[in-house]
């Protein structure tokens, strides 16, 4: 169940899966799509896996109330310690060369709780928003809740060993 707070979400969920294959999912940008619980995660415009703070990946959005329906964020990875934890602001390209990130960061925080199961904490955090984007009317989150719990599902289906026939 989601627990929300003033300014961040999280949703919790055990995987039967080693946390180093679950960061190994996480760390790389073609799966983020699939791992979508919005919907709004097109494709990666960027494919090199997350190996560094600091490290810069964008993606092909699409969200019926944006401006434009199709649109692209970039991220910044601010947390990477495998296979501990991973996280990234979005943000914006400004199209001069600045890229502008809103406040918002997006976290995974893994927990081996044996040596084949991994708690996985997923937080939407807001908290570092500044006044002005907050005055643009953009509500936070963007989305319900139950998008965290069915992102952290479909990260387990991706994560899980492929099955035997």
């Amino acid at each position: 169940m989601p627990t929300v707070n003033q300014e961040s979400v999280n949703a919790t969920l055990t995987f039967a899966v080693p946390a180093a294959r679950v960061f190994a999912v996480l760390a790389d940008p073609t799966t983020h799509a699939a791992i979508d619980g919005t919907g709004w995660v097109q494709a990666p415009a960027d494919r090199a896996p997350l190996t560094e703070v600091g490290q810069i990946f964008r993606m092909d959005m699409y969200h019926s109330d944006h401006p434009d329906g199709d649109y692209q964020v970039v991220n910044k990875v601010e947390v990477l310690d495998p296979p501990r934890a991973i996280g990234w602001l979005t943000g914006t390209d400004q199209g001069d060369g600045r890229l502008e990130f809103g406040g918002w960061i997006w976290r995974y925080d893994l927990t081996p709780t044996g040596p084949s199961e991994t708690e996985v904490t997923l937080t939407y955090d807001w908290s570092a928003v500044p006044q002005y984007i907050r005055d643009r009317g953009i509500r936070f989150p963007p989305f319900g809740p139950e998008h965290l719990t069915d992102s952290l599902h479909h990260l387990a289906e991706l994560a899980a060993p492929a099955s035997r026939v």
